[in-house]
């Protein structure tokens, strides 16, 4: 479940219902809420981003705000949480650690060829 914030120029109450409209056709999305004062309009399900902002940006000028998943709050296991967090960040910095690790500097080899001639005493230019 993502949920997705939109800040959207509404000028009327018309195109207000062509914009919530057209957002509810989109497929994954759950729910549809609307703040006229904030000018935010805000999606939650598993949609992506950009259909929706492509679909509004022809109605009326769309900007995102923000795009994430859906934060549930739980009061309860805050401790383990926590825990979660720590060991997350730990392994997100291993991962990260170990990307740079793959993708390391190339160093470019130059190949030295040596001449070697046969007569040195040919040829000389003074």
């Amino acid at each position: 479940m993502n949920k997705v914030v939109l800040q959207v120029e509404l000028p009327d109450e018309k195109t207000k219902k062509k914009a919530m409209k057209a957002v509810s056709k989109i497929s994954g999305v759950e729910s549809v809420s609307m703040e006229m004062k904030e000018k935010k309009l805000t999606l939650i399900g598993d949609m992506d981003a950009v259909v929706v902002v492509e679909k509004l940006r022809k109605l009326c000028y769309t900007e995102i705000l923000s795009y994430g998943p859906e934060k549930v709050e739980k009061k309860e296991n805050k401790k383990v949480e926590k825990k979660e967090a720590e060991n997350k960040n730990k392994d997100q910095t291993q991962n990260i650690a170990d990307i740079l690790k793959t993708y390391e500097t190339y160093h470019n080899h130059y190949h030295y060829t040596s001449y070697v001639e046969e007569n040195p005493n040919a040829c000389v230019i003074s």
